[in-house]
């Protein structure tokens, strides 16, 4: 007998993310009951688990009140769809942070 594979499996989160980091595309997805579109920056691990950061362009359909960096821990992410809207790599991340040191798994081109 052989089982669906969950859409919102780590695993494949994982390869979704992969693919809009690579590409530069948003993502679309559910965090803490809450519609967001996100510019995925960076994928990384931290205590064992997957995060990724991310700016947020949507929450609820709404634009956030100031451009950030948000940290979103990969289990947390639900129904995660890559879109065809485009992102460029925003200045306000830093790639060369400490905290990514050594636990980068994929990171946008900034190119």
């Amino acid at each position: 007998m052989t089982s669906t594979p969950d859409p919102t499996a780590p695993n494949n989160a994982n390869a979704l993310l992969l693919q809009a980091i690579a590409l530069r595309k948003c993502i679309t997805a559910t965090y803490n009951r809450m519609a967001c579109t996100l510019a995925p920056h960076i994928l990384y691990t931290k205590h064992d688990d997957v995060f990724v950061d991310a700016v947020t362009l949507e929450r609820d359909g709404q634009p956030p009140k100031e451009i950030k960096l948000g940290t979103f821990k990969l289990a947390g992410l639900k129904d995660i769809e890559v879109t065809d809207r485009s992102f460029v790599a925003d200045a306000i991340f830093n790639p060369g942070d400490i905290k990514y040191d050594r636990v980068t798994l994929f990171v946008v081109d900034r190119s």
